[in-house]
């Protein structure tokens, strides 16, 4: 064996020793350093197809992909761009257009709550066959002279439970979305009400971050916890109160422009790993009728949205 020389020794020795005390400060540093940076889920944003709907599927979806949009959540409804009782023909022609384009097409937005009519099973069984996975549901409200309101929460939430039961057999699920107003689930507490006991596999809830912001302000991060394990999609659009004509009123703003606390709501989807397809609406576009405007006015927010997710 060869000696080794003096200096070289004295030099090895010196930082074996810094390389040992070293050690148990590297043990205290957090799991994930500035070498191994811990990754950002992407968020797959899918184009709420109302905003396009003076443009045919086929020409929708186009716009949707050259925008940079994930997916389509397309309308299955009234005035949508598939009307309920043409959907066992048209659906499937307008999710293959959405899939030409490389888009995601296993959402969609309906006026379906009653799990007994007959136009309800044909639009699910179709759309089931054909690759949605999960659908929004149509809302209910409550009668103008109900007396009984918790009587009334019971009396849907029979409906939804036999809805779940349809949706679980097709494989799909439905997603009820809270909405500020005079909508059944206006408050979060009684989405969670129409939730209890009935099958998570087959219904959730689609969580509006505008709307529980509108009714709770703060309390949006309580009703997220509420409601975590049982959101199964997510809408993003901002909002702020305004004066108009004397009266407070909410006014629809770009994303980033208004009340809603993006920052915080994308920390809180991250720390409870709710990973759904997530809907952009433009509800502020309004009488906006320039078709590239239009464009350009959701290519911004979509960036807007992006930028805040990563940098949460």
């Amino acid at each position: 064996m060869e000696k080794m020389n003096p200096i070289t020794r004295r030099k090895f020795i010196r930082n074996t020793m810094l390389s040992s005390a070293a050690l148990p400060l590297m043990s205290n540093l957090p799991t994930g350093s500035v070498h191994t940076p811990r990754a950002t889920p992407p968020l797959n944003i899918y184009l709420f197809s109302k905003h396009l709907r003076f443009l045919s599927t086929e020409s929708m979806a186009e716009a949707a992909a050259e925008i940079g949009f994930d997916g389509v959540d397309l309308t299955v409804r009234p005035k949508g761009h598939v009307l309920p009782e043409q959907a066992a023909d048209v659906l499937p022609l307008a999710l293959e257009h959405i899939k030409k384009n490389g888009l995601k097409a296993d959402m969609m937005t309906t006026s379906i709550n009653d799990p007994d009519n007959e136009t309800t099973k044909k639009i699910l069984s179709t759309a089931a066959s054909h690759g949605i996975e999960t659908y929004r549901m149509g809302y209910w409200r409550y009668g103008k002279e109900e007396q009984n309101i918790p009587a009334a929460l019971r009396r849907f939430r029979k409906k939804m439970q036999k809805l779940a039961v349809l949706n679980k057999k097709l494989g799909l699920r439905g997603g009820y979305q809270n909405h500020s107003g005079s909508y059944v689930g206006a408050s979060l507490w009684e989405v969670w009400q129409l939730l209890e006991h009935t099958n998570e596999e087959g219904i959730g809830a689609q969580y509006d971050i505008r709307h529980a912001t509108v009714e709770g302000g703060y309390y949006w991060k309580t009703s997220l916890q509420l409601l975590q394990k049982r959101i199964v999609s997510v809408v993003l659009k901002d909002f702020k109160w305004q004066k108009v004509n004397g009266k407070w009123k909410t006014v629809n703003t770009p994303i980033g422009e208004g009340m809603v606390d993006f920052a915080g709501f994308f920390a809180w989807l991250k720390q409870y790993k709710i990973s759904v397809p997530v809907s952009m609406h433009y509800e502020y576009l309004g009488g906006m009728t320039d078709k590239d405007e239009i464009f350009r006015t959701m290519k911004k927010d979509l960036q807007e949205v992006r930028k805040r997710w990563n940098n949460t």
